[in-house]
């Protein structure tokens, strides 16, 4: 009998793009399915991030990331990466990258590498009391019995663990509503030793979970019937190296809903308290009226 390949694999598979022999600085990309067609966010954001890294030098790795989202994504369709170098500094490089579907472009995205590097060194501690991994559920046991195609979905395909230490609102909305929630989660399989492709997963995996605070705070669940919900910018920065094969806790919060916008911040910490990441995105968040 065959084991099956980690759910993991797959998306290792679409992270590694191919290079376009005709044009320097382009690559090529392709999607994972995805419920309604469209390309996942996450994933369109990490392999921008990684074409940028295939044109920096390998000592550079990504501090700082800044997105938008700017067209729906066709996941049967190939994305191109164009890549326009900015900078090469003594210490910085930056980057522009382009994915584009027909021609037009679906995100935008800027970053920024550095090569590692001593300084002033601190960061803010991790709030304490939070149950670990192994006293929450996993999004996987909760999802495993709904017969939903979207909950089959997530529970057959998901390349993450995600436990929600408040309670998922998968189906549900929160008992209370906040505008705060914890969140662990771990790939599902283990990872080559490659930083570049752990901060580019920590941007992937990080898209499904950056806009729920918003859907929370209003006492919503992602089945809220006509529910329409989009990310429209996204910022990150790596502060520390970071596994995503070990587990990640998201502490995060949501100032500010408006205009059918809302915005959402997180940070990441360790396992054992260390703070690796900080991250903000602005999505769209409808409600029927």
């Amino acid at each position: 009998m065959t084991n099956a390949p980690d759910p993991i694999s797959s998306v290792l598979g679409i992270l590694r793009l191919e290079d376009d022999p005709s044009t320097a600085d382009q690559f090529t990309g392709h999607s994972l399915p995805q419920p309604g067609g469209r390309v996942f966010g996450g994933q369109v954001l990490a392999q921008a991030l990684l074409a940028a890294g295939r044109t920096v030098p390998d000592d550079r790795f990504p501090h700082s990331l800044h997105g938008y989202f700017l067209r729906a994504g066709d996941v049967r369709e190939p994305i191109t990466f164009s890549v326009e170098r900015l900078r090469d500094g003594r210490s910085f490089t930056a980057r522009r990258t382009h994915a584009l579907q027909g021609g037009k472009a679906i995100l935008s995205m800027i970053a920024s590498f550095q090569e590692q590097q001593s300084g002033f060194d601190y960061a803010d501690d991790m709030p304490s009391g939070i149950p670990g991994p192994d006293e929450v559920p996993s999004g996987l046991e909760l999802l495993g019995g709904v017969d939903h195609p979207v909950a089959k979905f997530w529970t057959q395909e998901a390349a993450f663990d995600v436990r929600h230490v408040e309670g998922s609102i998968y189906v549900h909305p929160a008992e209370q509503p906040t505008g705060h929630q914890a969140v662990w989660f771990r790939s599902r399989g283990a990872l080559p030793d490659d930083q570049l492709l752990h901060r580019a997963l920590l941007a992937y995996a990080c898209d499904q979970v950056m806009l729920e605070p918003i859907l929370r705070r209003a006492g919503r669940s992602w089945m809220t019937e006509g529910l329409s919900i989009a990310s429209l910018d996204h910022a990150m920065w790596w502060h520390r190296d970071v596994r995503v094969d070990d587990w990640l806790l998201y502490v995060q919060s949501t100032p500010s809903a408006q205009g059918g916008r809302g915005l959402s911040a997180a940070r990441v910490f360790t396992q054992d308290g260390t703070l690796v990441a900080s991250i903000g995105q602005e999505g769209m968040v409808r409600f029927p009226d």
